[in-house]
């Protein structure tokens, strides 16, 4: 049974989905499904138009190592990474995130996390999905960054694990939910530093044994759900790369708007 993946639901997989994608057909057209944001009708579950128009979609280019817009496009002989990209680079290879953490995100985004609202996964799929397209084309597997037991008893489920399932669906890639797991129960990353962070999770994650015949040699796509100061997916792109993975990118629902500067 997969933990990180919520193993028992694999029970309603299958024929059941089945039943599910023709009931949800009849209802639609019924009852037009609703914006998770609000009760509004929608001709697809997502977002109202308020809500769409204030979230701010990340849009090429970006930085090529940590997904950072540039603010202008310096054409065919500028660099595709920012500065601290060039001097510092992350241990995963390439980062994109769909969209800006912000006033506007960080709402929907908590919900998704702490309120129990899973409808968004779907959703936050789809963002992905569009904006780290060109990292899911070299992609041979999708894993999701793991919560700790305790945490995943507490929560109930893993935010990572519920986007990178239905991605890696639409992708047709191999979904890993169990190929990395987090060892050590650290404290919350809210209100470090950056050198705080790194170093609370510096050890803090390792790749199943199982895992790691299923990551040898594999390009992998790390999901997580945002970035902050890169630290979580630094140190799971250390324990796959350690373990055998040929080359690990992260892709992320929302990135803050300076995750790292340049320090000497």
């Amino acid at each position: 049974m997969d933990v990180q993946d919520g193993g028992w639901r694999r029970a309603w997989e299958g024929a059941g989905r089945q039943l599910r994608d023709v009931g949800r057909g009849l209802a639609d057209l019924v009852l037009p499904p609703l914006a998770h944001d609000s009760r509004e009708a929608t001709a697809a579950a997502g977002l109202t138009p308020d809500a769409w128009s204030r979230i701010k979609f990340l849009e090429a280019p970006v930085c090529d190592g940590c997904g950072a817009a540039f603010e202008f496009d310096g054409g065919a002989f500028a660099e595709t990474r920012c500065a601290a990209c060039i001097a510092q680079p992350y241990r995963f290879q390439r980062a994109r995130a769909a969209c800006l953490y912000d006033d506007h995100s960080r709402g929907l985004i908590l919900r998704f996390k702490h309120g129990d609202q899973q409808q968004f996964a779907p959703l936050f799929a789809r963002w992905i999905g569009r904006a780290a397209a060109d990292l899911i084309e070299e992609a041979d597997a999708v894993v999701p960054v793991p919560l700790h037991p305790f945490r995943l008893l507490s929560r109930r489920f893993n935010q990572a694990a519920e986007v990178a399932r239905p991605l890696a669906r639409q992708a047709r890639l191999d979904y890993l939910p169990d190929a990395l797991v987090r060892t050590s129960h650290t404290d919350s990353q809210g209100g470090k530093s950056r050198r705080g962070r790194r170093l609370n999770v510096k050890t803090a994650f390792a790749v199943t044994e199982a895992g790691r015949r299923r990551i040898k040699g594999r390009r992998i796509l790390l999901i997580d759900d945002v970035l902050t100061t890169g630290a979580t997916g630094e140190a799971c792109a250390r324990a796959l790369i350690e373990a055998g993975a040929r080359g690990v990118d992260l892709a992320v629902i929302a990135r803050v708007r300076n995750a790292r500067e340049l320090t000497m």
